[in-house]
């Protein structure tokens, strides 16, 4: 890969603004879709990109954390117009998709909401177990590739996994300690020992960190985002074990079924998952919560990018960045995982419970979409709801 983006003469800024924004409004699905259009828009149609670039990127954003496919979008439009091209690029993918999950968490976390509302938001919300389940089952097959067939690998595959899961059930706002000390662990067994963990794991403890937590109001929504953005490895799903323990129980923003309807949010609104975290800003602090949370959520994105991009080559080939993401993978499965414990609690209507094994069936066994599977949900309780269910 060059050290240069290509290719900048050629695309006017305005077209990158233009299809930005189209992939902001129609990428419904996560990064799956994302990654699609951007290959179809970038590589097959309009030739921008070459494939061994694109592969690169996507090879090496995946190595990122935050979410992957943001950053994907970031560095498609880096490689066309520079840093200018960048944050146009990065700002068109994620603002449309913000500005409707704003409006839908002023619907569905006001004070009396219509009862189609909360039938609706019941509905999706019963599903969110589920989806969980099936996010983490489809890092399974390239976490346990990755992480090589020898029968010591594989145990180690499995503490990992055992361990984020363990801290998603139990200890959610450590979560991320947890995620970073397997990768560290992993560092030295690769390294045997003679290599010690990277200054910045050292100096994950800092005072001001700590501070942040204690503090809650704006350090603590700041700290959440933060940990979404900038501390979070293996897909968007992985927010969710980072939010729910302080979103619900540590600052009480909303309860354990508000946070499922955000879950479900982020999941049906088009560009990144992310979104989620502007939510749990809303219910925070308002549309400024919100509009907070995902500033600083997506910020750490656009630095990786306009930072790291000339030098992509170098850090796919950094041993201890792979070492660091072999151990961390699976500590990420084993919690998106585990996160499914504490939010199947959260249901507390009968009915909910039928829901989630139908949308258990329909992801892993049927393997169909997320999307539609949480649509159907919520019209499910839409019917209930209308029916005089209570909901």
């Amino acid at each position: 890969m060059d050290d240069e983006p290509q290719h900048a003469a050629q695309v006017p800024l305005r077209t990158i603004l233009r299809e930005w924004t189209r992939l902001g409004c129609t990428g419904f699905g996560g990064p799956p879709t994302h990654i699609s259009m951007l290959r179809r828009m970038c590589v097959d149609e309009r030739g921008w990109i070459t494939e061994q670039d694109f592969e690169d990127g996507i090879a090496t954003t995946n190595l990122l954390p935050g979410p992957a496919s943001t950053q994907l979008a970031i560095y498609c439009a880096w490689r066309l117009r520079g840093p200018v091209g960048a944050i146009i690029g990065g700002l068109c993918f994620i603002v449309p998709g913000l500005a409707l999950i704003l409006v839908l968490s002023a619907v569905f976390l006001a004070a009396n909401p219509p009862s189609w509302v909360l039938g609706a938001a019941a509905g999706a919300g019963a599903a969110v177990p589920a989806v969980a389940l099936s996010a983490s089952w489809q890092l399974v097959p390239g976490s346990r590739k990755r992480i090589g067939a020898r029968l010591a690998e594989r145990r180690r595959w499995f503490a990992y996994a055992a361990i984020g899961a363990a801290a998603a059930a139990t200890i959610g706002a450590f979560l991320v300690l947890v995620i970073v000390a397997c990768g560290a662990v992993e560092i030295l067994v690769r390294t045997r020992g003679r290599a010690a963990p990277p200054r910045a794991l050292a100096s994950f403890w800092p005072g001001p960190m700590l501070a942040l937590v204690v503090t809650g109001g704006l350090g603590g929504l700041s700290w959440v985002a933060l940990k979404v953005g900038a501390l979070s490895y293996g897909g968007g799903f992985v927010i969710v074990p980072l939010m729910q323990h302080d979103a619900v129980v540590t600052y009480h923003w909303m309860t354990g079924a508000q946070f499922l309807n955000a879950v479900a949010l982020g999941q049906i609104t088009p560009g990144p998952v992310v979104q989620t975290v502007a939510v749990v800003g809303y219910a925070a602090g308002g549309v400024a919560g919100g509009l907070l949370a995902a500033c600083i959520a997506f910020a750490p994105s656009f630095v990786f990018i306009l930072a790291g991009a000339p030098h992509f080559d170098r850090i796919r080939a950094n041993a201890r960045v792979q070492a660091f993401l072999t151990g961390a993978g699976p500590a990420v499965i084993g919690a998106i995982a585990g996160s499914a414990i504490p939010l199947g609690l959260d249901l507390h209507l009968y009915w909910q419970v039928p829901v989630l094994v139908a949308a258990a069936l329909w992801l892993l066994v049927a393997r169909r979409g997320v999307v539609t599977c949480l649509l159907a949900a919520g019209a499910i309780g839409v019917v209930l709801a209308l029916a005089g269910v209570r909901v």
